[in-house]
């Protein structure tokens, strides 16, 4: 009985959208309780990577090293960074006191993962940018999920693992002729893209 209880508190935790047992309504919380977490759940694979996505959430499309996400209403663009990774790049950041949500993120779980979560205001809706992990995601989302969408992007992002071997082999392909460059802060031909979130132009379904 007390291991059926102890499995089920562990999925309770560990699935996405509405149903965790956590307390969703501080985004410090969410950070410090998720990003420190360990697993190695995964149920999506990419090109040198893979990662887990939370229940409710969908996958839609990719193109490359970028992922479309659905949620609730919610689209999600995810951007994986190989090069980063690669070269171990640190994601250099100065907190905004002008923004809604300003946070450097620095955790030592062996990996000594470094990021930020930048959420700007603009109308009624909220436009989310959360770099982690050598990844990135984007979202443009109402205040009623906004919490939610920081929950999720955290699951995401701090899921990703990366094969070494197989990101080592790709940057050695024609594929990756113009992409072997060290990248700062994420300023890489994927970023102008179509994946690109403009605040001025996505609405919220």
């Amino acid at each position: 009985m007390k291991k059926h209880i102890l499995v089920l508190l562990l999925v309770l935790l560990l699935t996405g959208c509405s149903i965790v047992r956590i307390n969703t309504d501080s985004i410090d919380n969410i950070l410090n309780v998720i990003l420190t977490k360990d697993n190695d759940l995964f149920n999506q694979v990419g090109q040198g990577y893979k990662y887990y996505l939370p229940s409710g959430v969908t996958y839609m499309e990719s193109d490359n090293l970028n992922d479309i996400l659905y949620c609730n209403g919610v689209y999600y663009y995810l951007y994986v960074d190989l090069v980063s990774y690669y070269y171990n790049v640190d994601t250099k950041y100065t907190e905004n006191p002008n923004v809604y949500y300003s946070k450097k993120i620095s955790t030592d779980d062996g990996f000594k993962h470094s990021g930020y979560l930048e959420i700007s205001k603009d109308g009624d809706m909220y436009y989310l940018k959360f770099i982690y992990n050598y990844a990135k995601i984007e979202a443009k989302v109402k205040e009623n999920n906004l919490n939610d969408a920081v929950l999720n992007s955290s699951y995401i992002l701090s899921t990703i693992k990366y094969n070494y071997n197989i990101v080592k082999l790709l940057l050695e392909d024609d594929y990756f002729t113009n992409k072997t460059g060290k990248y700062d802060d994420y300023n890489s031909k994927e970023d102008s893209g179509k994946f690109e979130l403009e605040k001025d132009t996505m609405e919220e379904e």
